[in-house]
Order: C-alpha cells, then sequence, then structure tokens
C-alpha cells in the first residue's frame, strides 16, 4: 500500500511540474497585445508558479 501511494505521490508531482514549465514558457510566448495581453501572462504566470510550488511540496512529501 506504501508503494501506491508513493507512486500516485510521484505522479502528481510530476503533472504540476510539466503543467507548471509549460505555463511559464506560455507567458513568453503569447503573441496577443495590449491589456489581453498582461492579463493572459499574469494568468499563466501565476498559474505556473503556482503549479510549480505544488511540486515543489510533492518533493517534500516524498522525503
Amino acid at each position: 500500500m506504501s508503494e501506491l501511494l508513493s507512486t500516485l505521490m510521484f505522479g502528481l508531482m510530476m503533472v504540476a511540474l510539466v503543467l507548471g514549465l509549460s505555463c511559464i514558457v506560455m507567458t513568453f510566448i503569447s503573441t496577443k497585445s495590449g491589456k489581453e495581453a498582461l492579463q493572459e501572462r499574469i494568468e499563466y504566470g501565476f498559474l505556473g508558479v503556482s503549479c510549480l510550488v505544488v511540486a515543489l511540496l510533492m518533493v517534500y512529501a516524498m522525503l
């Protein structure tokens, strides 16, 4: 049962890490301009940083 929990935590960590990194990349490759672009960049940046924090928490939980 312990292995199942560790596997699920690792999977969640990897999903959060990939989602966080892809959102941060999307922040920089946005093609919109003006107020809409700023709002999109802030949203993607916030989601990216939040996912990276979740990934780091999962790393800490696995230790």
